[in-house]
């Protein structure tokens, strides 16, 4: 912008972004690459602007980044609207099996989703303590807005 002698602040910069990223990401997403079919689920504690928070995370089995929710509670009712929210992504195949933590509200969740059809009947959750190592060796960056 300044080598073309435009002056922009950087609020406006923000202002684009907020503005023009829901329709980017609405063009950009049926062109991702299909993802796996097992999953890997997990949420941890993180501090977002002084308040304690959930953030619910999935990956595929190659590391690819699924979707992300923050969240105030770790419940049921947050871990199904997590997977509906991930689930209703058009890249997004749906899982065979899912590895999740031991949080008992995942497999409510899951069972949940068969019984609205949002799920196949044959997918699995399969809570385990050490299959989620992928999730947690990867690095989180938390950015303040």
């Amino acid at each position: 912008m300044a080598e073309r002698g435009l002056s922009v602040v950087h609020t406006t910069i923000f202002r684009w972004v907020q503005r023009y990223s829901p329709e980017l990401d609405k063009r950009c997403r049926p062109h991702l690459k299909p993802t796996n079919d097992p999953w890997r689920v997990d949420e941890i504690y993180v501090k977002v602007r002084g308040k304690w928070m959930y953030l619910y995370r999935a990956v595929d089995s190659t590391g690819q980044t699924l979707d992300f929710l923050l969240n105030q509670t770790r419940s049921t009712r947050a871990a199904t609207r997590f997977f509906r929210k991930t689930l209703n992504r058009p890249n997004i195949t749906a899982p065979r099996v899912i590895n999740v933590n031991q949080n008992p509200s995942y497999i409510g969740a899951i069972q949940g989703l068969k019984q609205e059809k949002l799920l196949p009947g044959h997918c699995k959750g399969r809570p385990s303590r050490y299959m989620n190592n992928l999730l947690d060796s990867c690095v989180l960056r938390v950015v303040q807005i």
